[in-house]
């Protein structure tokens, strides 16, 4: 509002007292994201006529709260007596709207170490955190040591800190080779180290216990399962053992009941085919369920009757009267030495024929 511009020869200073305003007053939406402010056009020409260095930087300094920062120019279009000036920079000059703030311009030096750190860590987060603080530099002029700029990026708002500056407390960032360090975010925590226990003493014993328990779990576990496989094989040799050769149930040709039925002999699988002990046994067992204790013949004679093996020649021989027994005998079979003895002893049909007549 109130301007005072030195006189004389020589190089002379602008300082001028106005109301700050956030740049959200004249629908500047850019110029959030910067530390050039808008100044009214009175402002450009008293610069005008004095003899100053390029860029125009700025000293803002706030009577009420004691704290300063610098700054460049945007435009020379505010109202009289009024800046507006981005809302990142009221907050560090802890500024209202309407306090009044003195402008000095200066000049700084080209910056060689920047130190910046973030307020939180959820920076840490973008993917290329160098190459988007590289672009929003871009949009300032100068850095002050304690100054905490607003970075966007996909549209959120990083807050950034200067740490520290050199060559000295404020410097100028436009066309210089500045190195950039960055520190740790204030709210960031070390991750908690976990400490493996000391293999000392009882620790190491206690690990060679438990590797010896593991060992004998495996140990029993391979037992176990070799048992179990010796069971089933066993299971299948009993199940073997067990088979019943013609366990069916037995019907006579005639329909009539049978009286007194046989018993099936369990056969190994192994004597299915052909084996020697397998005559004997189905022979009894044939006898035994076709044999009856007692009969009557044709003549009216009671006797003995002996089956043949053979039902239907059973019946001719009743109708006819005779008794298997009173047949005559075949002759034996000759006898065969071990190397002449077939590979099975049982022979289906080997008998001779006989004629019913």
């Amino acid at each position: 509002m109130f301007g005072m511009f030195g006189h004389g020869f020589g190089p002379q200073t602008f300082e001028a007292h106005y109301r700050a305003m956030p740049v959200a007053f004249i629908d500047k939406p850019s110029a959030e994201f910067g530390d050039k402010v808008i100044l009214p056009p009175s402002a450009l020409d008293r610069l005008a006529s004095l003899q100053i260095e390029y860029p125009m930087l700025f000293k803002i300094e706030s009577p009420s709260s004691g704290r300063s920062t610098h700054c460049g120019v945007l435009e020379f279009v505010a109202e009289e007596g009024v800046v507006y000036m981005p809302h990142w920079m009221m907050q560090n000059l802890l500024l209202q709207v309407g306090d009044m703030v003195k402008f000095k311009n200066v000049s700084l030096p080209k910056g060689k170490f920047v130190k910046l750190q973030p307020v939180t860590s959820d920076f840490l987060d973008i993917s290329n955190p160098k190459a988007v603080l590289e672009r929003t530099l871009r949009s300032y002029t100068c850095l002050t040591v304690g100054d905490c700029f607003v970075v966007n990026y996909n549209n959120k708002n990083y807050e950034i800190e200067v740490r520290e500056t050199k060559p000295g407390n404020a410097i100028s960032v436009v066309e210089t080779d500045c190195q950039v360090d960055f520190e740790a975010p204030k709210d960031y925590k070390e991750p908690e180290k976990v400490f493996k226990p000391s293999t000392v003493n009882g620790s190491t014993s206690a690990i060679l216990a438990g590797t010896s328990k593991v060992s004998s779990d495996s140990a029993a576990a391979m037992g176990s399962s070799q048992a179990a496989a010796s069971a089933s094989e066993t299971a299948q040799e009993a199940a073997e053992a067990a088979f019943l050769a013609f366990a069916g149930t037995s019907r006579r040709l005639d329909g009539k009941p049978i009286t007194n039925p046989g018993q099936p002999v369990p056969v190994p699988l192994g004597r299915l085919a052909g084996s020697a002990g397998l005559t004997p046994a189905v022979s009894s067992t044939a006898t035994t369920l076709t044999s009856k204790p007692a009969d009557t013949t044709a003549s009216g004679k009671t006797g003995t009757f002996v089956s043949t093996g053979n039902r239907l020649m059973d019946k001719l021989l009743k109708e006819k009267g005779q008794n298997p027994s009173s047949l005559p005998t075949p002759p034996p079979a000759p006898e065969t030495t071990e190397e002449e003895k077939p590979s099975s002893s049982f022979q289906a049909f080997s008998g001779k024929g006989r004629t019913l007549k």
